[in-house]
């Protein structure tokens, strides 16, 4: 992405040193461009011939298309299998189960088009795409794999608390009050919010290991599939 910025309304771009969320009084810089930008523009810059051009795209486009289709199948199977046939609906037939899918997949699909279509300033500055790989992160599940201890109830809790709170941060600060992190402060802006997924998983991991604790144990089949994990063939102490 880049973006141009008029500070001082003289119609003129200009280029300098410093940052470009700045004030004018601390910096000129007027031009922000992104890591991507100056990656894709490198060939052009270069001189390069064109064909290096589409080779650099094509490699980019099929990391998004394989990243992005990886993504796509696991959520479709949980939804379709791991919810509704092994959870809500044990009866429904295949053809149901692949249609479920399906439609989840389309809906997972459309769901960032829709959230780019708004053009929202504040969205477009601080919250693209990475902003699903904080609550990915913040709803993880894998600490069950650390500790066997964690059960059922303690794994949902930690996963719902998660996503909640990282979900409802973005929201908030995102679309419901975009200008309150601006007053906050360049510290609040520029990091706590970018990192907000690895607090999220925090309180996920904490409320999934308090909750285990005031629950039953898990069974010991399932202590043991834990174990296997961490070391094929070893079975739980």
């Amino acid at each position: 992405m880049a973006e141009w910025r008029d500070k001082n309304g003289d119609g003129i771009m200009q280029y300098a040193p410093g940052e470009f969320d700045a004030p004018l009084a601390k910096s000129t810089n007027e031009l922000r461009l992104d890591n991507d930008i100056i990656v894709l523009a490198s060939p052009e810059i270069a001189k390069l011939p064109h064909w290096v051009i589409g080779l650099i795209v094509a490699g980019g486009l099929a990391a998004a298309l394989s990243t992005a289709a990886g993504l796509l199948l696991v959520i479709a199977a949980a939804v379709s299998h791991d919810l509704l046939k092994s959870i809500l609906t044990p009866n429904m037939t295949e053809t149901q189960e692949l249609l479920t899918a399906r439609l989840a997949a389309a809906g997972r699909s459309l769901s960032p088009a829709c959230s780019a279509s708004t053009r929202r300033a504040s969205w477009s500055k601080s919250w693209p795409s990475p902003s699903a790989w904080r609550r990915r992160r913040s709803s993880g599940h894998r600490h069950g794999i650390f500790n066997k201890q964690i059960n059922v109830y303690g794994a949902m809790t930690g996963m719902i608390v998660g996503i909640v709170f990282t979900a409802g941060y973005i929201l908030w600060f995102a679309f419901m009050k975009p200008g309150l992190l601006q007053r906050a402060g360049q510290l609040v802006v520029r990091h706590f919010s970018e990192g907000i997924g690895t607090v999220g998983a925090a309180l996920n991991f904490l409320c999934a290991w308090v909750v285990s604790k005031l629950t039953p144990e898990p069974p010991m089949k399932v202590q043991e599939l834990v174990m296997n994990l961490r070391y094929p063939g070893k079975s739980a102490p």
